[in-house]
């Protein structure tokens, strides 16, 4: 999982170690770079800044094709899409520039900076504080569409190359703002999307989907939340990726970007 709750709240993982590796940053520089407290109070902010600048710019250019289709999603910063290369470099360019007039400091800060890096890389990686979800199939379940009629999960794999089954409810933010994506990839060929709604009466579904005109083949509900505890899902949304064959390929928690489901979708 990529992700997990502290109470009501949802925490991306690297961004739960980004946050971590900068505040190790902040204590290395005030006890080994002995920079007098303005200066070092200018030099970390200013990094912080031109980090998330040059990773978010970075990984938009990666990314080119699926933000020229919406360029604003380039501007909503609080969903995933930072590039730790990107933001290493400017970084790298915002301690050159303020610490130039301190040899020993921009060392020691370009160091510091290189280190927490590679930290913060070791941690994404291994994701200590993560946990593997335990499926590894499109589960054997059967659940009612908003009509009533059953749907066996593992049929979905049927003459399809990819299967998409994303957890959300209505009351979820991210969930309705990933629905709009969500359609249009069930409208590929060779992709199968299952919107399964977690805990809801029918009523609420039907009202929101109607509301928003959204169309799915597979608008499914899952009122004891089943698969919520199948997926070991920490919260809401959760996305799982499928092939063919109906095996596990990807699990994402939190809202789902277009660049993240186009990377998805053409692998």
């Amino acid at each position: 999982m990529n992700a997990i709750a502290l109470g009501p709240l949802l925490i991306s993982l690297p961004r739960l170690y980004a946050i971590g590796c900068a505040l190790l940053v902040l204590l290395a520089a005030r006890y080994l770079l002995r920079l007098p407290p303005p200066l070092l109070q200018r030099w970390f902010t200013g990094l912080i800044f031109t980090w998330l600048i040059g990773a978010r710019i970075a990984h938009i250019t990666l990314h080119l094709e699926s933000y020229s289709a919406v360029p604003l999603d380039a501007l909503k910063v609080w969903q995933p899409g930072y590039h730790g290369i990107g933001g290493l470099l400017t970084g790298l360019l915002w301690t050159a520039w303020t610490l130039r007039k301190r040899l020993s400091a921009l060392l020691g800060g370009t160091a510091i900076l290189l280190g927490a890096s590679g930290l913060w890389l070791i941690l994404v990686s291994l994701s200590p504080l993560g946990s593997s979800s335990g499926i590894s199939q499109l589960p054997e379940v059967s659940l009612e569409n908003v009509d009533g009629e059953d749907v066996y999960l593992p049929s979905l794999a049927d003459g399809s190359n990819r299967i998409i089954v994303n957890l959300w409810a209505t009351w979820c933010p991210p969930c309705r703002r990933e629905m709009p994506l969500l359609e249009e990839a069930a409208q590929r060929e060779g992709v199968n999307v299952a919107v399964i709604n977690q805990g809801e009466n029918l009523l609420p579904i039907v009202r929101y989907l109607d509301a928003q005109s959204l169309n799915f083949t597979y608008a499914l509900r899952d009122p004891g939340q089943t698969l919520m505890t199948l997926f070991e899902a920490p919260g809401l949304p959760t996305t799982v990726l499928f092939d063919g064959q109906g095996n596990t390929l990807d699990i994402h928690v939190g809202e789902l970007t277009r660049a993240h489901l186009e990377r998805w979708l053409e692998d």
